[in-house]
């Protein structure tokens, strides 16, 4: 059964090790959670599946078993309204989900973004170059482990916080816009992406307050407003940032290629769908929606 094999990959989680068991343990390596029932048929044919899945990785990927009949608190909270469902933790945030029967193929493709792989000691090799002062080396070794694989996202992750670090914000937002698409979505690039965009806007002006002035002179100054708008969504000064957008909104929605809808999209997704923010202005890019 289920809840009886006993494996160092495989661990049975209730409400009251949830936090150490998964959201803890995530910050270390990917945790896969499976949501099942004993009373379900492809839960159990697909748990053979998970096994050899967690087996396969040797230790790179953790299974977490909830049975979700016993243990009501947890499904509830990750809104688990059918079994099987599969949840992947990295970093204490849902990184991917997968409903229902998912085939040997599919539990591959769902996991192989998120564990270790050869690459990646080459990225810790380059990250100790970088803090040695041998930057260009470091760039070097990791665009070439990026070439020999395209699949990991941690490299063009590592690649843009360096570029950050650098002060090349433009550079590394160029980067992320050449990956393709399976790869932005990863969850961290996109998290790099939102901040890269703001922080490359403000990469055009040297000093905010001489900025609020001369918007204080000119309020209705396009540029002005995309400018200001990025410094108050980096000092999270969201209700600022999003009445200069949603003001960019009436007066011109398509400026530099749509900057104010993206940028509240942007600050919508960090905030998320329930925040008083996000339901207040989210009318506002519904009144362009045609």
């Amino acid at each position: 059964m289920i809840d009886s094999i006993q494996s160092p990959y495989i661990h049975t989680s209730n409400r009251d090790n949830f936090q150490e068991m998964v959201i803890e343990n995530s910050h270390r390596g990917p945790i896969l959670v499976n949501f099942w029932s004993k009373k379900s048929g492809p839960c159990l044919r697909q748990y053979p599946l998970l096994d050899k899945l967690v087996h396969d990785h040797a230790g790179k990927l953790l299974l977490v078993n909830i049975d979700t009949k016993t243990e009501a608190f947890i499904p509830r909270e990750y809104g688990i309204t059918s079994v099987p469902t599969l949840k992947l933790f990295r970093f204490g945030q849902v990184i991917e989900t997968a409903y229902g029967y998912q085939s040997e193929t599919e539990l591959q493709v769902l996991v192989s973004k998120h564990v270790a792989r050869p690459s990646d000691e080459v990225l810790n090799k380059a990250i100790e170059q970088y803090s040695q002062g041998l930057q260009e080396q470091a760039y070097s070794m990791i665009t070439e482990a990026i070439i020999e694989d395209p699949e990991n996202p941690r490299l063009p992750v590592a690649i843009c916080k360096l570029l950050k670090h650098d002060g090349r914000n433009k550079d590394a937002l160029a980067l992320i816009e050449s990956l393709p698409k399976d790869i932005r979505q990863y969850l961290e690039i996109e998290q790099l992406e939102n901040e890269l965009s703001f922080l490359a806007v403000t990469d055009e002006f040297d000093d905010p307050d001489l900025l609020i002035q001369q918007h204080s002179a000119d309020p209705d100054n396009m540029v002005l407003l995309r400018q200001l708008s990025a410094h108050y969504t980096l000092t999270q000064e969201h209700d600022k940032a999003l009445m200069l957008m949603d003001k960019m909104m009436d007066q011109d929605p398509t400026f530099e290629q749509h900057f104010p809808r993206k940028s509240m999209l942007r600050i919508f997704q960090l905030l998320g769908s329930e925040h008083e923010l996000s339901k207040q202005y989210r009318p506002s890019l519904r009144k362009f929606t045609h």
